[in-house]
């Protein structure tokens, strides 16, 4: 890997993904002096790209800066000559789109996963998957999270990330890249809690949404999202003990916006839900990734074989894979919230 760059350094950067947050990441990179080379699925979408300077499909309003971004169908092209990579594809289609990649494709880069899910196949961590199918090393991983909606960052406002990574000098490389005139960033070295609380902030955010959709109120939703937190650290606490301020902005403030935010997907399927959309239709309207619906069937097996107890992932998964009444499932998890 190469040493950390200095303010006038010039780096080569691969952005691994095509929505909104992967365009948002583009958008941030972009503010700065790297170069980009950004895998876009459809070459279609490269060419309109090229042609019309954005996003055919997400952010359609974000200007690319095709000076400094250049799109490619072809993910090895993409890869091949970069110093970083990051990764922002919804986390059922990471192995898919990474298994076209060779062994080596990694070798001597850093990797930063955006992911905010865990892979189906396997119920494995993003960066667990990378660290065996491409021999990463864990001081070569780096995790993006925060409070930080797309949408947000696409329209310059003022935004936090924080970087999680086991190097402290990968984690501020990693933040230097990223901060700019509109984004903060600060380091932690939690990369392992910090990905397991964006995975569950998710499930957490259904759960609002459901009860929204069942005309719940903002005093029962504070106290969802209250409790919600201490499962969370308690899940943590469990599978990862560390010395980790939940307070935090990586753990409470991304779980805040996407409980509270109208540009939250979990938050909008988990409403669907509550209204009494089926998942199949709900998934059909939104045309969009939500991560918890996925996420909440691999977390309920690892709280499974923990013998966890954890009330409120217990009832999203009931909900959403057993097909209990929402009306039903919010009625008993009432009596063990407090």
């Amino acid at each position: 890997m190469k040493g950390k760059p200095d303010s006038n350094s010039v780096v080569d950067v691969a952005v691994i993904g095509d929505g909104s947050w992967a365009t948002a990441i583009v958008k941030v990179l972009s503010e700065n002096k790297h170069k980009i080379k950004w895998w876009v699925r459809q070459q279609d979408d490269v060419k309109k790209i090229r042609e019309i300077g954005c996003n055919p499909n997400y952010l359609t309003g974000v200007q690319i800066n095709t000076r400094k971004v250049k799109p490619n169908h072809r993910i090895a092209k993409v890869v091949e000559g970069t110093d970083f990579v990051v990764l922002a594809v919804p986390a059922a289609y990471v192995k898919s789109a990474l298994d076209q990649l060779p062994e080596n494709a990694f070798d001597n880069k850093i990797v930063i996963s955006a992911v905010k899910g865990i892979i189906p196949e396997g119920d494995i961590l993003v960066t667990d998957y990378v660290k065996e199918r491409f021999n990463v090393k864990d001081e070569q991983l780096a995790i993006i999270s925060g409070p930080c909606h797309a949408e947000e960052v696409a329209l310059g406002r003022q935004s936090y990330l924080t970087i999680g990574a086991n190097d402290q000098e990968v984690a501020t490389t990693v933040a230097d890249l990223l901060r700019c005139r509109f984004v903060n960033v600060s380091t932690l070295s939690d990369l392992i809690g910090i990905e397991y609380s964006a995975i569950m902030k998710n499930i957490i955010a259904l759960a609002c949404g459901i009860t929204n959709g069942l005309s719940f109120g903002d005093n029962f939703q504070a106290v969802l999202v209250s409790n919600a937190m201490q499962e969370i650290a308690y899940f943590l606490d469990k599978l990862h003990p560390d010395q980790r301020d939940v307070n935090a902005s990586a753990y409470l403030g991304d779980l805040l916006v996407t409980c509270y935010s109208q540009f939250s997907r979990n938050r909008t399927f988990g409403n669907m839900i509550g209204r009494g959309y089926s998942v199949k239709s709900a998934m059909f309207e939104m045309k969009m990734v939500a991560e918890g619906y996925y996420a909440v069937d691999s977390i309920h097996k690892v709280i499974q074989k923990h013998d966890l107890d954890m009330p409120i992932c217990t009832a999203v998964y009931r909900m959403l894979y057993e097909k209990i009444s929402p009306a039903i499932e919010t009625q008993l998890l009432k009596e063990r919230l407090k």
